[in-house]
């Protein structure tokens, strides 16, 4: 079978030359991080700010640094160079439990013989904080965490999604300013992991604390972060909002890192890229570089149209050989063998 593909109609102005926002303050700022281990650079002169009332997401494959990041915001590692900043005070090298911020570890970590309130409440009597305030907070914390029906049970009692919720309400009841999560949804299934990514972003929303989650999963960071920083081997790749990464992403690690990714290797040509074995292919907007010069396409899947036959209406035609059609239910992958690819 023979399929023609087209490009189909990109949106008008990319994300990147859209009008930016203004932005405010940081309330935690990474200056210049550097963090070395015997023969290993985990991070390498690492630059963030993060703004207050955020959810904020550090993206990459494993090893690339982004739970050392969230370590030594921690103040679990402390850098090899660089510093951290909560707002103007420098916090790099205070010890976890003197700053404002609270980490959710993956485990949950949660006390099995004590009762989901006396979970709750562990960390306000630790801190001595008055009976009456702390019954306070935490049914406060118990009605917007949906956990009031579940107050008295111990942890084997509950759900692997209410757990995860037990957990971030006794962080969230010390009212830290900064939350940091490492891998909050790994431990859960596939459907329950999507219903609290929607939790965890209304959470966030409704306590107005600033959120620092760790996440592997692209599909997580684009649901719930207002911004995401993708890091590889340690290095910063792109900070943005999720659909700036995903529309214009700053270099193939990450084009090819968040969602799915057709590449088309060839030579800049006026008005577009020179293909072998596809011919010219025109762009969508300016591209910089001059003629003849080395450039790679990137089109996403759902950019194209494949169907039997000729295509007319569309700029940029192939044709190609079907190689194989595989159904995820909601949608249907084609796969393609094109010319010279």
């Amino acid at each position: 079978m023979t399929a023609h593909i087209a490009k189909a109609t990109a949106p008008a102005t990319p994300p990147s030359l859209e009008k930016p926002t203004a932005e405010a303050a940081p309330l935690l700022t990474i200056e210049g991080v550097t963090k070395l281990f015997p023969g290993v650079t985990a991070l390498d002169s690492v630059e963030l700010a993060i703004r207050p009332n955020e959810f904020f997401a550090l993206l990459g494959p494993s090893g690339c640094g982004k739970t050392t990041l969230l370590r030594i915001l921690a103040g679990f590692e402390a850098p090899s160079t660089g510093r951290v900043l909560l707002e103007d005070r420098e916090i790099t090298h205070l010890s976890p439990n003197r700053r404002p911020l609270n980490m959710m570890f993956q485990s949950y970590a949660l006390f099995p013989h004590m009762s989901v309130r006396q979970n709750i409440a562990y960390g306000l009597e630790r801190d001595r904080v008055p009976p009456a305030e702390r019954r306070r907070r935490v049914d406060e914390i118990l009605a917007t965490t949906h956990l009031t029906a579940e107050a008295d049970r111990r942890p084997d009692h509950l759900s692997g999604g209410q757990r995860q919720r037990v957990a971030l309400a006794r962080a969230l009841v010390k009212r830290p300013r900064v939350l940091l999560l490492d891998e909050p949804l790994a431990a859960l299934d596939k459907k329950l992991r999507e219903r609290m990514q929607m939790e965890l972003k209304r959470l966030q929303h409704d306590t107005g604390i600033t959120f620092v989650v760790v996440t592997h999963d692209q599909e997580e960071a684009l649901v719930m972060a207002d911004r995401i920083a993708v890091l590889d081997r340690g290095r910063l790749q792109q900070v943005g909002p999720p659909a700036l990464l995903y529309e214009t992403p700053a270099n193939r690690f990450v084009a090819d890192f968040i969602g799915l990714m057709n590449f088309f290797d060839g030579t800049l040509a006026e008005g577009g890229i020179k293909v072998p074995g596809l011919g010219h292919l025109a762009g969508a907007w300016p591209i910089d570089g001059k003629p003849g010069q080395k450039a790679t396409l990137a089109v996403r899947p759902e950019r194209l149209v494949a169907e039997p036959g000729e295509l007319a209406g569309y700029t940029n035609r192939v044709s190609g050989e079907v190689a194989d059609i595989a159904y995820h239910g909601q949608d249907v992958s084609v796969h393609v063998h094109l010319p010279g690819q």
